[in-house]
């Protein structure tokens, strides 16, 4: 199977935040940004793997500024690290300043998703090789959130996440 590059899974969203999408302060709820970043990370997972991806596990979240009403906001989402048939993907959200049309970040989120057959069994999936050095920030930092989920969940020997462990006693 054909390595792939981050570029070939960019996935970009625009969209606007209308009133009935606004909490009380007419900010764009929460959940309903995470729901457009959901989609737009499983449309980068379904471009990498070509096969039917589900939603793992939303590793992080940082909401950074509101998004007002009336925004304009572009999603920007694409797999940062491959393993055998999980990803993750790297989502990046700006909003677009009315007047000048300047960007600003306002959220970045992480998430995981699965390649799957039609019967739910994983499947693999092509690796990745990145490009720019935001990509190699981002795969090398994969695979140390990979093993600390899996320490934390009992599944990996601390002692055997040498990546991780690396971070602190380097």
């Amino acid at each position: 199977m054909k390595a792939k590059t981050p570029s070939e899974s960019l996935t970009v969203l625009t969209d606007l935040v209308l009133p009935g999408e606004t909490n009380y302060l007419d900010n764009l709820f929460g959940g309903e940004l995470l729901a457009r970043m959901d989609r737009a990370c499983s449309i980068a997972a379904r471009r990498h793997s070509r096969r039917i991806v589900v939603t793992a596990s939303v590793n992080h979240v940082a909401f950074t500024k509101s998004v007002p009403v009336g925004s304009v906001v572009t999603l920007e989402a694409k797999v940062s690290r491959a393993f055998k048939s999980s990803m993750e993907i790297y989502v990046d959200v700006w909003i677009e300043d009315r007047q000048s049309g300047e960007k600003t970040k306002v959220n970045e989120g992480i998430y995981t998703f699965v390649a799957v057959d039609e019967t739910g069994k994983p499947v693999p999936i092509p690796q990745i090789e990145p490009e720019t050095e935001l990509e190699k920030k981002r795969y090398a930092a994969a695979l140390r959130r990979k093993q600390l989920s899996l320490v934390l969940a009992g599944k990996m020997d601390p002692k055997e996440a040498k990546e991780l462990k690396a971070l602190f006693l380097d």
